[in-house]
């Protein structure tokens, strides 16, 4: 997802740093990773390639189905097994994230 800054958009939200939780540009992206994850996880033919687990529990997804990331340091990665290309349509009401996977 790129660096986090203003510029691009990012605001100031709560992050996980050093397992203590503090305001920093870029919360919210490991929302979004972990919410991939666990759409990866329902996909067979989806393998999961790297995976971080935060440092301390979070709340928006059952223990165990987080996937940290963090820019230069801690990425979430998956390979497609299949014969075929997937897409990814993620959605927010700004409340909650929604991401589906479907094949082209």
């Amino acid at each position: 997802m790129g660096e986090p800054t203003t510029e691009r958009g990012y605001q100031e939200a709560s992050v996980i740093i050093d397992k203590k939780t503090q305001r920093g540009i870029g919360g919210g992206n490991c929302q979004v990773s972990s919410t991939l994850y666990n759409a990866v996880l329902n996909v067979p033919s989806l393998a999961v390639i790297e995976r971080h687990e935060h440092g301390k529990d979070v709340t928006y997804v059952p223990e165990g189905k987080d996937a940290a990331v963090s820019f230069g340091s801690l990425d979430f990665k998956f390979r497609n097994d299949s014969n075929f290309d997937i897409g990814i349509k993620a959605s927010s009401d700004g409340n909650s994230i929604v991401m589906q996977l479907f094949r082209l």
